[in-house]
């Protein structure tokens, strides 16, 4: 039994339609109404980090298991005294390029960095899933094109190694399915670093229609980030940000290709199979 949390997010739900058909697979979720995408043949039962009761029925007879968790908790603690208590004997665990990065000091690298040093101690085997930044995440900019033919964000010369998150779930169920990852950490990365100056320009081509790039200043990215996140995160997105301006997330790294047998996706190859998002081109 493989074990799929963060079924409803950016790779969880990826991850889920690659589990080859014949295998069995639980989703743990708080609102199992959520998931969509998984197969007639899944088990789809609620489940809550912070609730420890609900994770006995969830952890049953369960021998792998495919770890998100969100930044500033304590899930990864509470889940994996559960699972080990469970029996489980492979955790595979959704972290972040950034951990590797000395310099990287902000309060969601070091929660992360936190949360592997608790999966290497819980007894259990490991694999640690180190992606940069998703593609996905220009998504982010689809209100803006749709409305205004505009991209906004910070810092736009600021060139990142961006990851299709297609690439990262398809490393993931290698993870789960296959021999010979327990103990290993990947770092996965696109095959170019790319500005969103240089990603917008792309979009641009692909839409068929001139896109304007305006750069927000740090004070209106902090308002922006504000209105979505907890300032204390938000706050961590920012030095982020300006690691990335400093040069800190360009570097390519070659596992997807290598555990994949084939190149990463690019960001043309992501962008053109979600135009729909950004609206329709030569408008």
């Amino acid at each position: 039994m493989i074990l799929v949390t963060g079924a409803t997010g950016t790779i969880g739900r990826e991850v889920v339609r690659r589990i080859p058909a014949d295998l069995a697979v639980r989703i743990m979720a708080r609102d199992p109404g959520r998931v969509t995408g998984a197969g007639e043949a899944v088990e789809i039962v609620h489940g809550d980090f912070s609730d420890p009761g609900s994770l006995v029925g969830v952890l049953r007879g369960v021998r792998t298991v495919f770890l998100v968790t969100n930044p500033g908790g304590d899930d990864d603690a509470g889940f994996l005294r559960a699972a080990r208590s469970a029996g489980v004997r492979h955790v595979v665990k959704l972290s972040a390029a950034a951990v590797d990065d000395s310099r990287a000091e902000d309060l969601i690298t070091r929660w992360q960095r936190r949360n592997e040093e608790l999966l290497r101690g819980s007894g259990m085997e490991w694999t640690l899933l180190r992606p940069r930044a998703f593609m996905s995440n220009a998504l982010s900019w689809a209100g803006s094109i749709r409305s205004d033919d505009v991209v906004r964000a910070l810092y736009g010369a600021s060139c990142n190694a961006c990851v299709d998150p297609r690439d990262v779930a398809e490393v993931a169920v290698r993870a789960l399915t296959e021999d010979g990852h327990a103990g290993r950490t990947h770092t996965l990365t696109g095959p170019e670093a790319l500005s969103a100056v240089e990603q917008t320009a792309q979009l641009a081509e692909l839409l068929r229609r001139p896109l304007r790039f305006e750069e927000l200043s740090p004070e209106r990215a902090r308002a922006a980030l504000g209105a979505r996140y907890p300032a204390d995160i938000a706050d961590a997105l920012l030095e982020s940000a300006e690691r990335g301006r400093e040069g800190a997330k360009t570097a390519v790294d070659g596992t997807v290709a290598t555990l994949l047998g084939r190149p990463a996706g690019t960001f043309r190859g992501w962008a053109g199979d979600h135009l729909g998002a950004f609206g329709n081109g030569d408008r």
